[in-house]
Parts: structure tokens; sequence; C-alpha cells
């Protein structure tokens, strides 16, 4: 049931899952015995320590209540107890042949998409792609956005990344309109609990500033980029 329902890529995903399944079946199955006890103790019989009786409808779907209720408390309090480390991970970005690596903070309210692909869209600052992107680009975001960059003296650096520039629009506090430049990425590589993510198809946007002041991290990474993805347009390999 696990396999065929969550399609894990190895056997490590598998027996978490598997883990997560059980516990579930026993929250929602002890609730439900709990309150036959409780509601029609009249109907529980034993014999050789196994239930045999009437199980009435209303008392499994009040089970499954209580043990919705009982699960959302209990995964709340676990996530508020998750360290710090599991809020970050390794970024590998390669464009032209060229590779640099960042380090990025999980930001489940990072929903942005390419507007036209829908290709999800990971925020580094412009300082950590020094290594992949000229300086002359990386110089004059703003006017390559306007429109008014000129890359005629520059060897032609700015036509070599043309075809790959894409305007992404976003919203953040105190900005409702904001324009992002991105390009696309040739392929992203994640590092996340010991596994390794390929993402064909992505987006970076060059963030002109600084992200923290402490550089704990240097790039926005959205949540549903980690979440395993059959769609072979966005991710090639998944593997341990």
């Amino acid at each position: 049931m696990v396999c065929i329902a969550y399609l894990p890529n190895n056997f490590k995903k598998l027996f978490k899952e598997l883990i997560m399944f059980y516990l579930i079946s026993f929250v929602f199955g002890g609730s439900a015995f709990a309150l036959l006890y409780f509601v029609k103790p009249e109907n529980i019989m034993m014999r050789n320590g196994v239930y045999v009786g009437n199980y009435p409808l209303k008392i499994a779907l009040l089970g499954g209540i209580v043990g919705f209720i009982i699960s959302h408390i209990a995964f709340k309090l676990v996530k508020t107890k998750m360290s710090t480390k599991n809020m970050y991970c390794k970024i590998h970005i390669e464009i032209n042949e060229k590779v640099c690596t960042v380090k990025a903070l999980i930001d489940s309210g990072n929903l942005l998409k390419e507007p036209i692909s829908g290709y999800p869209v990971i925020v580094v600052e412009k300082y950590k792609l020094v290594n992949i992107l000229p300086k002359s680009i990386l110089d004059n975001l703003n006017q390559i956005l306007q429109g008014n960059y000129s890359d005629k003296n520059k060897e032609n650096q700015l036509e070599c990344y043309l075809h790959k520039f894409r305007v992404i629009p976003f919203t953040s506090l105190g900005r409702q309109n904001g324009m992002l430049l991105g390009i696309k990425a040739d392929k992203v590589i994640i590092n996340f609990e010991e596994e390794e993510i390929i993402i064909n198809n992505s987006i970076i946007g060059i963030y002109n500033e600084r992200l923290t002041k402490n550089e704990n991290y240097t790039a926005l990474i959205g949540l549903d980029l980690l979440e395993r993805r059959n769609d072979s347009e966005f991710t090639s390999n998944i593997k341990v």
C-alpha cells in the first residue's frame, strides 16, 4: 500500500513512510477503540485477546475525528522541536558549464514561479553568482530589467545569456510590485537530508541585496522543490 501510494525512491524513505503509516493507523484505531469503551462498553467482547462484537459506524467516525485531532497536535509539537539544521540545504547551480554552491534557507512562503513556464524560482544573492555570471551583468541588473543596458564593449557577454533571462514579478512586505531578474539554470542539485535531488528546469532569481545580515544563508528555496516529483520535466533524478 505504501509503495503504491507514495512511490518511495529508496529503502530508507520506504521505512520512514511505513512507520508513519502504522503510527497513524494505531492512533485512529486506538481512538475508536477507546471511544467504544466509553460509549458502548456492553458491545465489547474479547476472545483470546481479540475483539469480537459490533463496531458502530458512528464510533468509527468519531474515532477518525479524534485521531485526526491527536495527530494534528502531535505533528505541530514535533514540528516546533525540529532542529534548525533541517531548515537549510546546499544547492549547486550550473549555468553554461560553470558551477557555484550556496547555502539556502527552506522557505515555505517562497512560492515564486516564472509566469510563462511555471518553473520554480530560487532566489540567490548576486554576490554568490560571481563565479558563474559575468560581472558586467551582475553590476547592471536594474538596467537589464529596464532594457537600457548595452554590452557592445564587453565582448557580447550579454548576448550569450540573453536567451536565459527571465523577468519575475514578486510581492513582498513594503513592495507590492517588484521585479526580479532571473536566469534559467542548466541544472540545480539540491543536497538535503542525505539525498541528492537534481532539478532540470528552474529559474535563479538574482537578488540585488543581502538576504540576512549574519549570512547564515545566501539563497531562498521553496518547499515544493524538496518534495518528491514524478514529473520528469522538473526532476531528472533523485538518489541517496
